[in-house]
């Protein structure tokens, strides 16, 4: 019987340890993310803007008012408030205006004075926004109170011209936008934390990661500072201290939390043949014929007994799957792998497979059961 000295055994535990915790920590920084990039703050969020009004400028490519009668409206109302009278009945042949809609989203904090972008889009039949300039529009909310005022030059992309001499347009010059065009007139109160308590909403529906940002937060602040209260939202508990509300909420969004692991999914586009899995996909034993093409997947169980310190001279069962992809010409392509998905649709691409066949057959292991995941097409 042989037996191991006291400093080889020492050595071959400290090797282990050492490899497993670099294991360990490769793991846990691969996988670990921030809490802001999981989940948000509920009251903290933006607020849709819209406003109506004219763009003015316009060489020669604005509304044809015949066709838009509120464009000629809607002039007529600007003038007579600018104290400018237009006869009743007047047909106004204007080139150079045209009625548009302005949009923005008022951001969570926003202060009176602060600037806003804002996008432009025509809504009637005018050719192009280039070089017009937006007349004073106010911008309302979803209650219709006035949080925003803009105004501005636009700017529209341009056009370009193919090698024959064609012009070719790259860009909708129906639509345009105004950096900063936009002047914060009032601010939406944010309540942040209720009766001492923030709510963590979670981007994404998912207990593990609910329960292990729950569990993240309490061994940084204390035992009891955050629950998951489902999936979905996870309840925290605020400090005592005033002021200290900012700089509390800005280490809860830099703290590192491991994300659960994901359901197995596979994704296919039917159009472009696009195959996209998560590392989570497994396959069991099955046999798909499609066509010329037929798929095996055969599972075994391979003994090892190396002869290494890791392994302590015992017996290792190391499961192991063959896929075979056969055509009916003879083509075959044979891999030895661990349960991955990922090879069996290299095999098939390998024998030239198209869409269509790799949907099929993908379909086909769903239903008997030999796909491990949830298919999706788009």
């Amino acid at each position: 019987m042989k037996h191991d000295s006291p400093i080889s055994a020492l050595v071959s535990a400290l090797t282990r340890a050492c490899l497993a915790a670099v294991l360990l920590a490769g793991m846990g920084a691969a996988h670990a993310e921030r809490i802001k990039d999981l989940a948000s703050i509920q009251g903290v969020r933006g607020n849709q803007l819209i406003g109506y009004g004219l763009v003015v400028g316009l060489d020669g490519s604005g509304d044809q008012v015949r066709q838009t009668p509120f464009t000629q409206q809607s002039l007529t109302n600007m003038l007579s408030q600018l104290g400018i009278t237009v006869p009743a009945g007047s047909n106004m042949q204007l080139k150079n205006v045209a009625a548009v809609m302005v949009t923005a989203t008022l951001p969570a904090f926003a202060r009176p004075g602060q600037t806003l972008d804002v996008v432009v889009s025509s809504m009637g039949n005018a050719k192009s926004l280039r070089g017009g300039t937006l007349l004073m529009t106010p911008l309302k909310g979803a209650d219709s109170q006035v949080y925003a005022i803009a105004q501005g030059n636009i700017l529209v992309g341009g056009a370009g011209a193919s090698a024959g001499g064609s012009s070719v347009q790259i860009n909708q010059l129906n639509g345009g936008r105004i950096n900063g065009g936009a002047i914060v007139e009032r601010a939406v109160p944010t309540t942040v934390a209720r009766d001492g308590y923030i709510m963590l909403e979670m981007n994404s529906t998912d207990f593990g990661t609910a329960q292990n940002v729950a569990s993240a937060l309490n061994r940084k602040f204390g035992a009891g500072t955050a629950v998951a209260l489902d999936g979905r939202a996870v309840q925290v508990r605020t400090p005592l201290e005033q002021g200290s509300m900012a700089r509390f909420l800005s280490q809860v969004e830099d703290l590192q939390v491991a994300r659960a692991p994901s359901a197995a999914k596979v994704i296919i586009n039917a159009r472009t043949g696009s195959v996209v899995m998560n590392r989570t996909v497994m396959i069991e034993e099955a046999a798909v014929a499609h066509g010329n093409l037929s798929v095996i997947i055969n599972r075994q169980n391979q003994v090892s007994q190396p002869d290494t310190p890791f392994t302590e001279g015992q017996t290792v069962v190391v499961p192991n799957t063959q896929i075979e992809v056969r055509q009916e010409n003879g083509s075959l392509q044979r891999l030895n792998t661990s349960a991955n998905l990922a090879d069996v649709v290299k095999a098939l691409n390998a024998l030239g497979a198209t869409p269509q066949d790799l949907l099929a057959i993908l379909q086909a292991m769903k239903s008997a059961g030999a796909l491990r995941a949830e298919l999706e097409i788009i």
